[in-house]
């Protein structure tokens, strides 16, 4: 098997990355795209950070198992599947499935953190950030949290202000002057989209 070609997609959250993917997966084909989320890579709950008053923070590099995700990459390239436990959003209800991954022309790494760690960030072939105007990226997170998951709108909230936006400007935003294309999210991202779209369909 050929190298896989690597493509990274970051971006605040609620800038529209996981809608990004499924619509680049429609066009190229989910025969020829692997996408591996860094949100099934988050530790036990019990070790997450906790902020000054005592809440688990979600929001941080050490919220995810780097490590795990690294090696992971490392055995895709090399021709090899993947075998995860999927992450629930700490759902009580939700009964967790394994997930595999196995690897393709092009394998898609998504996640607020992707390009934390400087050995996957080594590794990417192509790094694309998702933008979006700070109050559309909280509406959608409010959509996503307290609409489809069912959580508190207070918490919602409390986590966009003091965990959320600050992993934003410290971790993820200092990425936008190194990556290859840039994203805007506020209407709608299609141009972009033709343009990567196309752009891989050279690569494979």
């Amino acid at each position: 098997m050929e190298t896989p070609f690597i493509v990274g997609i970051t971006g605040g959250s609620g800038s529209g990355k996981t809608t990004f993917i499924e619509n680049l997966t429609k066009l190229i084909g989910d025969e020829n795209i692997c996408t591996v989320s860094q949100d099934n890579y988050y530790i036990e709950k019990d070790k997450q950070p906790e902020d000054a008053k005592g809440i688990k923070n979600f929001d941080t590099p050490y919220s995810i198992d780097l490590e795990k995700f690294y090696q992971d990459l490392q055995k895709l390239k090399n021709g090899e599947d993947v075998h995860i436990q999927e992450y629930t959003f700490n759902n009580a209800a939700a009964k967790p499935k394994m997930l595999t991954f196995t690897p393709k022309k092009v394998i898609i790494l998504e996640g607020i953190f992707v390009f934390h760690d400087p050995r996957v960030f080594d590794i990417i072939d192509l790094k694309l950030f998702i933008e979006a105007k700070a109050h559309l990226k909280l509406s959608r997170r409010i959509k996503r949290d307290n609409v489809e998951r069912g959580y508190d709108i207070n918490d919602v909230l409390y986590r966009y202000e003091n965990h959320v936006m600050p992993a934003y400007e410290n971790y993820i935003k200092p990425h936008k002057e190194n990556v290859d294309i840039i994203v805007r999210n506020d209407r709608n991202f299609d141009i972009a989209l033709d343009v990567v779209k196309t752009f891989l369909h050279q690569k494979i």
